[in-house]
């Protein structure tokens, strides 16, 4: 694991208002849809993108006399989840109905946790620059409903409801309140849907509604928020505000930019901030209100009378830790010590787990350093040219493997290698015999490469001199050879021969 105790921890962000400065405190609440082929408690499918109200059961329409049956997988989800926080697992859980009317959610009430969540406090480290980390700690990780979706924009006169999103599996993951500016809110999104991707629990899909974020926002002056470390009186950190259902990082970083300001600008004209939820208007840039903040007791929580209390068993909870995948801080810190990467390319490659998955097989049984810059230099930067992702690569791991072979080997120089790469892209095939094929492997053979040498020293006796009494000028009779081969001689072997020739 990567010693995170000799981290810095950032700043905190100040921001500069008219009447002094202000320091920023951001909590967020990550709603996750599990990784489920079936929703929470029905057995209807969960695949997106098909006809609106298809994946609706009886139990997610709210039919009289429906019950809801829990969902083992969901529930182990949750908990490998919480496993990779480094979170508390409840052994005893329970689901409460929070009561509210929309269209979308046709039972009247969401099937949640309030009182006792599956998955208690845990912790993320969150990396900001080389040497520099964050903590922040996740209060609670509780299963809940999701709801349907409202369509507002295909008709003039009416709304439309798809209801196939309502009853499918959401964790709900909340942090405290320690993030503090709007670079670490999106870094610790994005380090949250990095460890769920390699734990298979959230595709993390932020563009399909399958990752979003509620961000709470407030300010406080500098100083106020370590009384608050030390006496956990949440009132010095002054009243915050709910941005809804941010689904994109670039946004949640501007809506808290916004709103701070907004709230700062507020406060220092003598008015006060008003507890409430906004939503994010990123064609203005700005956030506006939706309505007054509920607390808890606005949806008259109670428990579920359908759904006994949740009891799982340790040995299950230890089943699931024993099937836990090596995650992205331990794969970095590994790609470091044992291949001899540096903490940026270590960090590149282990960004997305399938872009590691392919990296690990390209370095298996071959130079680590060598193989993390043909994949981050080489392959990366042509998927991003050709806007493809690492599934997509016409280039497997075994072919990327198999160029480096080949450079390994010397049969291929380093731009015979790119000239490979190329051709394996757009036409495919096994490197080796293309090589061989089109005549594009290095001549090794030293008496080839000796008869060359003899043939440029012999018509060029004015430039041997040279050489004789400068040593570096040697290198002139290596490119005269390659030029005459084609570049199909092994460099190495033909510096070696031009040295001996020349006695230097």
């Amino acid at each position: 694991m990567l010693d995170h105790l000799s981290y810095t921890a950032p700043e905190p962000k100040v921001i500069a208002g008219a009447k002094g400065d202000w320091e920023l405190v951001i909590g967020l609440e990550v709603h996750a849809q599990v990784a489920s082929n079936a929703k929470l408690f029905s057995g209807a499918s969960t695949a997106f993108g098909a006809e609106p109200n298809s994946n609706v059961s009886f139990v997610d329409a709210a039919m009289p006399g429906m019950l809801p049956v829990i969902n083992e997988f969901c529930v182990a989800q949750a908990v490998r989840t919480g496993l990779g926080l480094k979170a508390q697992i409840n052994l005893v859980s329970a689901f409460d109905r929070k009561n509210y009317f929309y269209p979308d959610l046709p039972q009247g009430y969401q099937i949640s946790q309030l009182y006792h969540p599956i998955v208690g406090e845990g912790e993320i480290i969150v990396d900001m620059a080389p040497g520099v980390a964050r903590r922040v700690r996740i209060e609670r990780i509780h299963l809940e409903q999701d709801a349907g979706k409202s369509i507002h924009d295909m008709d003039p006169a009416l709304s439309f409801v798809d209801l196939n999103r309502t009853g499918v599996a959401l964790m709900e993951i909340v942090s405290r309140p320690d993030i503090r500016g709007p670079e670490e809110a999106a870094a610790y999104v994005a380090k949250l849907r990095q460890i769920m991707r390699y734990l298979g629990t959230c595709d993390g899909n932020m563009q399909n509604g399958n990752l979003r974020a509620d961000v709470n926002v407030s300010v406080c002056k500098p100083g106020d928020y370590e009384r608050f470390q030390a006496t956990g009186d949440h009132s010095v950190l002054g009243t915050r505000c709910e941005i809804k259902n941010m689904n994109s990082l670039r946004f949640i970083q501007a809506a808290i930019d916004y709103e701070a300001r907004r709230q700062i600008a507020l406060i220092e004209d003598g008015g006060t901030v008003v507890q409430e939820t906004r939503l994010y208007d990123p064609d203005k840039g700005e956030t506006r209100s939706m309505r007054s903040k509920e607390e808890a007791h606005d949806y008259r929580y109670f428990p579920d009378p359908d759904l006994l209390p949740l009891e799982i068993e340790q040995g299950w909870v230890d089943d699931i830790a024993a099937t836990m995948p090596e995650l992205p801080d331990e794969k970095k810190a590994r790609f470091v010590t044992e291949l001899g990467l540096s903490e940026y390319d270590a960090g590149v490659l282990t960004a997305e787990v399938e872009n590691a998955d392919f990296f690990e097989v390209v370095a298996r049984g071959r130079d680590g350093k060598q193989a993390a810059n043909w994949v981050i230099n080489e392959l990366f930067g042509r998927l991003n040219k050709e806007g493809l992702s690492i599934g997509e690569s016409p280039v497997s791991s075994a072919q990327l493997g198999g160029v480096l072979d080949l450079i390994a080997s010397g049969e291929i120089s380093g731009k015979m290698a790119k000239d490979l790469f190329e051709i394996v892209w757009t036409e495919g095939g096994e490197p080796s015999e293309i090589a061989q094929a089109r005549g594009m492997k290095q001549v090794t053979d030293l008496g080839a490469i000796e008869a060359a040498v003899d043939q440029i020293i012999a018509a060029n006796p004015a430039q041997v001199e040279k050489a004789k009494a400068n040593p570096k000028l040697a290198g002139w009779f290596t490119g005269q050879v390659l030029k005459a081969t084609g570049g199909k001689a092994n460099p190495a072997a033909v510096n070696e021969m031009v040295a001996k020739k020349l006695g230097l």
